[in-house]
C-alpha cells in the first residue's frame, strides 16, 4: 500500500510541480506584456475560456472574444455557472472555463496565479493613477481654454476633431472616478480614433471623449453603468467641433440639472426641445424668433440659454465657468438690450421659446436683371399691402418684435390649445392657481405661499400633486416654462390668488 502511494507521489508529484511551475512562469511572461496576453495565456493553460468581467464595463479581456457574454454572466450569477472557476482580481472578476480533461486542482492554480497577478498589474497601475489623472485634468483645462491645437498634438491624434462632453456630480464621485477609470482604462494614445479624457473639477467628474466626427457609444454606456450603481446625475453634450469644448461642456451642465434618479443621463439636445415647438407654424415662428434675436450674440444667445436651462443665475455661471457676479451683470445688459424684463415669467418662456426656434430658411436667389421693373412693382405693391394694417401711416419697416407679447397665430391655434388641454387639461382649481403663482415666482415656494396665503408645507404638497397629474419633472426649468405657457393658452379667467377656494381660514374647498 505505502509502495503503491510512494509510486504515485514520485510518478505524479514532481512532475506536477515542474507543471505547475511551467504554467506559472508562462502566466509571468504574459503578464509584462499585457492584461489581454495573460488571460489569453490563461485559457490556453485550462484549454478553455477566460474573461476578466468588470461590473460596470462588462468584459474587459475576453478570450476568445465570443466567450465575453458568458464570462459577464458567470461573474453576475455565480450559482448558476458551476463548472467555471472565479477568482476576484483587481476589483473585477476572472472566470475560468477549462476543458473536460483538465483536472480542477490544474485549472484552480491557473485561477490562482491569475488572479494574484493581476492584482500586482492593479497595484502597479494604481501607484501611476495620480499623475495620469492630474495630466488628464490638465489637458482637460486646456481644452476648455481654447488649446485644442497642443492637446492634439499631446494626444497624437490628427484625427481628433470631435468631442463629446459628461459631466457627473453625485455624493460617490471618488469612488465613481476610479470605477471608471478602470473600466474605460484610459490612455493618451489614440485607439480607434478616439481617445477619452476625464477628471474631477470642482467638485465634479468631466469625461471628453475626442473622436472624429462620431462616436461608438461605448463611454454612454458605461456613464449609464456607473450613474445607476453609483447615484449619479449625468448631463451628455456632442459631438461637437473640438474648438466648442466650452460649449459642449456648458451645455453638459445644464442637460445636468434636468437629471433625475429615473432618469440619470440627459442630453442637451433633449433640454428644452418640447413638444411644443413642433406645432408652432414655421415661417412666422422663424421670422419672430429672428427678430427677437437679432440684437444678440452667438455668446450671448448661448449664455441665455444655459440660464433658462438651469433656472437660475448661480447654476449658469457654474455651469459656464463664470462667477455669478458676472452672470448676473451680463443678463442685466441683455436685459437692456432686448428691452425686456428678463425677471418675468412670461418673458423667460418667451425667451426660451426664441431661442429653441430652428434656423431660418435659405433666402430666394435673386431675380434676373430683366425683370427688374415687374420686381419694384411687387414690391411696392407688397410694402402697400402691409402699410395697410396701421390705417393710413405710411408704410415703413417693420418695428422689432418684442418678447412681452407673441405674434397673432403662433400660440393661438388649434394644434397648440389641443397640446395644452392635453398637458395641464383637468387641473382642479386650487392646483392650477398655486401653479401658475408658483411659476411666477420662479420656481420659489416661499414668495407663491405668502401671495397666496396658505402654508409653504401646503403648497409643497399642492405641487407634488401637480408634479403627478402632469407627469412632469418640475424641478426641470424649461419644462416650468412649457407649463407656464400651457396655463396662459389655457386660461379661461386670471388665475388670480385671490380665487382660491377657500372655506374658512388657510383652507380651501374643492370645487
Amino acid at each position: 500500500m505505502s509502495s503503491t502511494g510512494t509510486t504515485d507521489h514520485g510518478a505524479t508529484g514532481p512532475r506536477g510541480a515542474r507543471h505547475e511551475r511551467d504554467a506559472a512562469d508562462r502566466l509571468l511572461r504574459a503578464a509584462t506584456r499585457s492584461g489581454a496576453h495573460l488571460i489569453a495565456e490563461a485559457a490556453s493553460l485550462v484549454q478553455g475560456w477566460a474573461v476578466l468581467a468588470d461590473p460596470i464595463a462588462g468584459a474587459v479581456y475576453s478570450t476568445p472574444a465570443a466567450a465575453a457574454a458568458d464570462g459577464v454572466h458567470a461573474a453576475a450569477a455565480p450559482r448558476e455557472h458551476p463548472h467555471c472557476t472565479q477568482r476576484p482580481a483587481a476589483g473585477a472578476v476572472l472566470v475560468l472555463a477549462a476543458a473536460p480533461t483538465v483536472p480542477p486542482g490544474h485549472a484552480c492554480h491557473v485561477a490562482t496565479t491569475t488572479a494574484a497577478l493581476l492584482e500586482v498589474r492593479g497595484q502597479r497601475a494604481a501607484e501611476l493613477r495620480g499623475e495620469q489623472m492630474r495630466l488628464h485634468t490638465t489637458l482637460i483645462r486646456l481644452l476648455l481654454a481654447g488649446h485644442t491645437a497642443a492637446v492634439t498634438e499631446t494626444l497624437g491624434g490628427s484625427r481628433l476633431t470631435h468631442v463629446t462632453v459628461y459631466r457627473l456630480s453625485g455624493v460617490d464621485l471618488p469612488t465613481a472616478h476610479e470605477v471608471l477609470w478602470r473600466a474605460v482604462r484610459p490612455s493618451l494614445a489614440p485607439y480607434a480614433d478616439a481617445c477619452t479624457l476625464m477628471g474631477r473639477r470642482d467638485g465634479e467628474l468631466v469625461v471628453a471623449e475626442l473622436h472624429h466626427g462620431g462616436d461608438d457609444g461605448r463611454i454612454l454606456r458605461l456613464v449609464s453603468r456607473l450613474s445607476e450603481r453609483h447615484h449619479l446625475l449625468a448631463g451628455m453634450a456632442g459631438p461637437l467641433p473640438l474648438a466648442e469644448m466650452p460649449t459642449a461642456h456648458s451645455d453638459a451642465a445644464a442637460a445636468r440639472h434636468s437629471a433625475t434618479p429615473d432618469r440619470r443621463v440627459v442630453p442637451a439636445d433633449a433640454v428644452g426641445a418640447s413638444r411644443l415647438t413642433p406645432l408652432l407654424p414655421t415661417a412666422p415662428y422663424t421670422r419672430w424668433a429672428g427678430s427677437v434675436l437679432r440684437p444678440l450674440s452667438p455668446a450671448h444667445q448661448h449664455l441665455l440659454l444655459v440660464w433658462l436651462r438651469t433656472g437660475s443665475k448661480p447654476r449658469a455661471a457654474a455651469a459656464l465657468g463664470l462667477s455669478a457676479g458676472t452672470v448676473r451683470a451680463r443678463i442685466r445688459d441683455l436685459s437692456r438690450l432686448l428691452g425686456a424684463d428678463l425677471e418675468d415669467a412670461t418673458v423667460r418662456a418667451h425667451l426660451l421659446l426664441a431661442l429653441r426656434a430652428p434656423a431660418p430658411a435659405p433666402a430666394p436667389a435673386p431675380a434676373p436683371d430683366d425683370d427688374d421693373d415687374s420686381d419694384s412693382d411687387s414690391d411696392s405693391d407688397s410694402s402697400i399691402n402691409t402699410g395697410s394694417h396701421s390705417g393710413s401711416s405710411p408704410p415703413g419697416p417693420p418695428g422689432p418684435a418684442r418678447l412681452e407679447s407673441l405674434p397673432d397665430g403662433l400660440l393661438d391655434t388649434e394644434a397648440v390649445r389641443t397640446w395644452a388641454i392635453g398637458l395641464v387639461g383637468g387641473l382642479e382649481p386650487h392646483l392650477r392657481i398655486a401653479l401658475a403663482c408658483w411659476l411666477r415666482h420662479h420656481a420659489r415656494t416661499a414668495p407663491a405661499a405668502a401671495e397666496l396665503h396658505v402654508h409653504r408645507t401646503t403648497l409643497a404638497g399642492w405641487l407634488t400633486q401637480c408634479a403627478e397629474h402632469l407627469a412632469r419633472n418640475l424641478a426641470d426649468a424649461t419644462v416650468r416654462a412649457e407649463i407656464h405657457l400651457a396655463l396662459r393658452a389655457t386660461r379661461t379667467g386670471p388665475d388670480d390668488p385671490a380665487a382660491l377656494p377657500r372655506r374658512g381660514g388657510r383652507t380651501y374647498r374643492r370645487l
